[in-house]
């Protein structure tokens, strides 16, 4: 169930897709101009006529975000996962009644994971049952970037090398590190995918060699980043990323792409370390590293992707699917004691997972990385 959308004139209803046999996406429509009291009620309407007509049964309630609280705290569900996949109290414009909504979601969770090992040492307090789960990675999707791709036709026309980042372009983004880079090698072609969200687009350094190509879906990505010489994770240092892990690092690594990185602790700590992602924070150093990188002889890169190999073995989501189905399970076996009605589970086009339940995105506190 992912975040409502507002419009002008229309009835509060849900849109329901069916993504595999499975898995629905539910999308609540809302007229636009409603108080915050009167679209929870509306969300609180929608969700439990989801529930009665769809569901129909036991459940179980993933939570992303807290927020979802204020319109499913009364529902009662087999048992309660909280998906803490970032800080989200740190991000720009994040709703201020959202620490609160947490402590009573860490009150309600039987369960709780969170999305990378620096998050999981600040909430492990929080908790009696909390797991670190980094991100994982749909290595076949991603390797396809490893063989000849037909280049996407916003990507042909740029000229090499090109040098590239994919994710949200939001307060995150170190804006001064792209400018800086972009000055110091003008040859180079830095490539940026994804929407900006919450920042002035006019803000976003602008020059001949850096260019904005928008969004694109999960399934393009392999084909853009074929087409690249070397990948970057530009992150400023703030409070928005002190605990992000983000998803691109090991996907930019299956996709074959050398990888160079702001100190993120999450990467720096896991990548960086094992001598997999190149760490830099100001441009000469990311110019150097970059650099390196593009001088590499053929059999330097075989050597650095057999160890990428045999780290990306052990992070398929599959793995992870396994790994936190096994401690939902046991949450909901340690609550009954009684004969309890079966789930049924598989995994689902290899990221998703699938049950008798209902996943909770909720209001909108911020954008995933």
């Amino acid at each position: 169930m992912e975040e409502p959308h507002f419009e002008d004139g229309i009835r509060p209803s849900l849109q329901v897709s069916k993504r595999d046999e499975q898995l629905y996406v539910v999308v609540p429509y809302l007229p636009r101009g409603l108080s915050a009291s009167d679209v929870d009620t509306h969300l609180k309407r929608l969700t439990d006529d989801l529930i009665e007509k769809r569901i129909a049964g036991p459940y179980i309630l993933w939570y992303y975000t807290p927020m979802a609280l204020r319109f499913s705290r009364h529902l009662k569900p087999l048992t309660v996962v909280y998906d803490c996949m970032d800080e989200l109290s740190n991000f720009k414009c994040a709703p201020p009644e959202l620490c609160m909504l947490e402590d009573e979601l860490f009150r309600l969770a039987d369960v709780v994971f969170t999305g990378g090992p620096s998050l999981y040492e600040y909430k492990r307090n929080k908790h009696k049952n909390i797991h670190p789960f980094p991100s994982s990675v749909d290595v076949p999707h991603f390797r396809k970037a490893r063989t000849e791709q037909a280049d996407p036709h916003d990507q042909a026309v740029i000229s090499l090398p090109r040098i590239g980042f994919t994710g949200v372009i939001d307060e995150r983004f170190d804006i001064d590190l792209i400018r800086g880079i972009a000055q110091r090698r003008p040859d180079w072609q830095l490539v940026m995918i994804g929407p900006v969200v919450k920042i002035d687009p006019t803000s976003l350094p602008r020059a001949s060699n850096i260019h904005y190509l928008g969004a694109k879906s999960y399934e393009e990505l392999p084909s853009y980043l074929a087409g690249w010489d070397a990948a970057i994770l530009p992150f400023a240092r703030n409070d928005a990323t002190r605990f992000i892990s983000p998803t691109k690092t090991p996907e930019y690594l299956a996709a074959g792409r050398r990888v160079v990185s702001t100190s993120i602790r999450d990467v720096a700590g896991v990548y960086g370390d094992a001598g997999l992602v190149a760490i830099a924070d100001e441009p000469d150093h990311c110019v150097s590293a970059i650099e390196a990188m593009l001088r590499q002889d053929s059999s330097a890169h075989a050597e650095w992707l057999a160890r990428v190999d045999d780290v990306l073995a052990r992070m398929s989501w599959d793995e992870t699917f396994r790994g936190m189905w096994k401690l939902v399970d046991a949450a909901i076996e340690h609550q009954y004691a009684r004969p309890r009605p079966k789930l049924r589970t598989r995994v689902v086009t290899n990221a998703t997972t699938s049950a008798p339940g209902l996943a909770l995105g909720g209001a909108p506190a911020a954008p995933s990385g």
